[in-house]
């Protein structure tokens, strides 16, 4: 399902979702989509330079701050992820590029920025990837099963 990752800084995964470009970015920029497979959300709107809360369900819960980057409708969507828990908070990134592939979508999400001379950062980013790897993504895909149909 998933790709071998390039880049020992960064979490990147990528996956063949059986939707359209269409869908899948429906599932990462609406708000009520967002909150059924990653977080709620506070702010978020896709324009570049919107900063938003994704409100993280943790124990105890955490609050990501973020800024959207880049936007590409139906093609790429990027923004910045800093965790507040962080003394200091770490600054990441998040990247999703999309590409129409058959009936589908080839996604590819990239989540870098972790400094890996950095004890704290580098179990965050294993954390992070497991996370992505076994219940995010496969959450958004479940989503985007349901707005495709």
């Amino acid at each position: 399902m998933f790709d071998v990752e390039r880049d020992p800084t960064a979490v990147e995964l990528g996956l063949f979702i059986p939707q359209p470009p269409a869908a899948v970015w429906r599932a990462l920029t609406e708000p009520a989509l967002i909150d059924r497979w990653l977080a709620s959300t506070t702010g978020f709107a896709t324009e570049i330079g919107t900063t938003f809360i994704l409100e993280i369900p943790a124990d105890p819960p955490a609050e990501v701050a973020c800024q959207v980057l880049t936007v590409d409708p139906g093609r790429r969507f990027t923004h910045s992820y800093t965790d507040l828990r962080g003394n200091p908070p770490a600054r990441w990134f998040v990247d999703w590029l999309l590409e129409p592939q058959g009936r589908g979508t080839r996604v590819l999400m990239t989540h870098s920025g972790f400094d890996l001379d950095d004890r704290v950062q580098k179990m965050a980013r294993n954390a992070i990837e497991r996370g992505w790897r076994n219940r995010l993504l496969p959450r958004l895909a479940d989503v985007v099963a349901d707005v495709g149909r």
